[in-house]
């Protein structure tokens, strides 16, 4: 069975190797549109685009059995979603509406697949909710100078240094990190592609 990631993200390829030792990496690299109005929708649509687009590259053609998973995060507060922050001034109003409260982070995951001459695939989404504690102005502009917040849903890493302001989290902590690795193997085993 070959697999591949369709993400550069360095997290994702972390996490999947605790599911699978080895894989192929191939981003996506299509724009990210959705018609979807729900947050865990939306990344179950955005993670869909991913792996679909990598699978149908022509990659069906000659790896014989294959697996190509597409994953999404998320991050949802009050009904609205927050995705990657635009710049520093967008990272800091994010973090400053989440400090002090509650909101749902949601991964998409999406399975392409081919074994013999069956090819099909799956989708699903993970939610957890995230607390946050109260933050200074000061805290919140020394967090984003970091740079850290730069390329993550939600303007944060819960697995970097802004650990240090999770109140706590209920659901799965890989689906804030970008990857639900145990809801993933569940899946995979029961359509026997691992």
């Amino acid at each position: 069975m070959h697999y591949i990631l369709a993400s550069g993200s360095p997290r994702r390829k972390e996490l999947l190797g605790k599911v699978v030792p080895e894989f192929e990496i191939i981003p996506a690299v299509s724009e990210e549109i959705t018609t979807a109005k729900e947050p865990g929708e939306i990344a179950k649509e955005l993670s869909f685009q991913k792996a679909s687009e990598i699978f149908h590259k022509n990659l069906t053609d000659s790896l014989g059995d294959i697996v190509v998973i597409g994953a999404d995060t998320v991050v949802s507060y009050n009904h609205r979603v927050l995705g990657k922050p635009k710049d520093r001034e967008d990272a800091r109003k994010m973090l400053e509406s989440l400090q002090g409260n509650a909101h749902e982070v949601y991964t998409g995951v999406t399975v392409y697949y081919r074994t013999g001459d069956k090819a099909d695939y799956f989708t699903f989404y993970e939610e957890t909710k995230v607390y946050v504690n109260d933050m200074t102005p000061e805290e919140i502009r020394a967090y984003v100078n970091t740079g850290e917040p730069d390329d993550k849903a939600g303007a944060y890493g819960i697995q970097g240094l802004f650990a240090i302001y999770i109140q706590g989290i209920n659901g799965d902590y890989y689906n804030v990190v970008g990857l639900p690795i145990a809801r993933l193997y569940k899946e995979l085993k029961n359509k026997s592609l691992l």
